[in-house]
């Protein structure tokens, strides 16, 4: 087996649908590609989805339930399970292209020492891009377009786990997901994927490649202010969870500049744009707080 797909999900029957039935239809050997759905522990219909997939399309297509909910609970189920010598990460409300695996297999193809791959993910609004969001802050959404050429990624630049791929034999030999990162239910905990591939580079390189493309939908509900600040409020969480930084000083740290923020957003009120890049500081220093504090003290 040279490939696994794993589509990691939890209560998107719909979705996982449309991710499965997209690399289906590769442009790939059939005979090279395994699929493995991990239902983190769904409690809509998607175990019925997936195995009427199954009843279709036969031992390629795997489905497997992990009760221990978490999004790394899920990958590193995914990771035990997989029998190809890459595994291709594709998240379960995203589309590849039909080129996808193909391009991902080619760069790996390149040299024994790349370890990570990942490509470009384009969004597709539900609703209109919101205007408002800061040209810095898109990767929140889960958009990457790094460079029009295959290249390497020099830290600290990474790619997302939408659309992402491992070496699976490094798995022999460093730990997977750390566990106390990533999505819980309807927490937005992450930083699992940088935490992962910080550690790989020290054995491995991690490459781009814009020919693998996936389309990653974005629904409604993501492009609104309250979703937006929410999202960076468990950035700083993920940030602090993930450098397990305790002392004091980093609460000092993060509590000063906090109050810098809230300074600077009354003096930028009249001026949208600046004082969202205030209110954006703001709720990421409040997250970094509360990640220091509330979850690096159950350590």
């Amino acid at each position: 087996m040279k490939v696994t797909v794993a589509i990691c999900t939890h209560n998107r029957a719909k979705d996982t649908e449309e991710a499965v039935e997209s690399v289906l239809v590769q442009n790939y050997s059939k005979e090279e590609i395994e699929i493995i759905v991990v239902d983190n522990r769904s409690t809509d219909d998607t175990a019925f989805v997936v195995k009427d997939l199954q009843l279709l399309h036969g031992p390629r297509l795997r489905y497997i339930f992990e009760n221990k909910l978490g999004l790394s609970n899920a990958r590193n189920r995914a990771i035990r399970e997989a029998r190809g010598e890459y595994i291709l990460f594709l998240d379960d409300d995203a589309i590849a292209s039909r080129d996808w695996v193909s391009n991902i297999v080619d760069v790996f193809a390149m040299g024994a020492d790349i370890g990570c791959v990942g490509g470009r993910i384009d969004p597709v609004w539900e609703a209109a891009e919101p205007d408002w969001i800061p040209e810095e802050h898109r990767s929140v959404f889960t958009i990457l377009d790094y460079a029009s050429r295959v290249t390497e990624m020099p830290a600290p630049a990474i790619p997302y786990g939408a659309n992402v791929a491992f070496r699976t034999n490094l798995f022999r030999h460093m730990k997977p997901f750390r566990e106390d990162l990533g999505r819980v239910g309807k927490n937005l905990l992450s930083s699992e994927e940088s935490e992962l591939i910080a550690r790989m580079r020290e054995t491995s390189k991690v490459y781009y490649t814009p020919h693998a493309a996936v389309k990653h939908k974005i629904t409604k509900e993501r492009t609104t202010k309250k979703w937006f600040l929410k999202r960076i409020f468990w950035q700083g969480v993920s940030d602090a969870v993930k450098r397990q930084d305790k002392s004091v000083l980093a609460v000092a740290k993060h509590t000063i500049r906090l109050l810098q923020a809230v300074g600077a957003s009354l003096l930028s009120i009249f001026h949208f744009k600046r004082f969202i890049r205030q209110i954006v500081n703001i709720c990421y220093r409040n997250g970094s707080i509360v990640g220091i504090l509330r979850y690096n003290g159950r350590g």
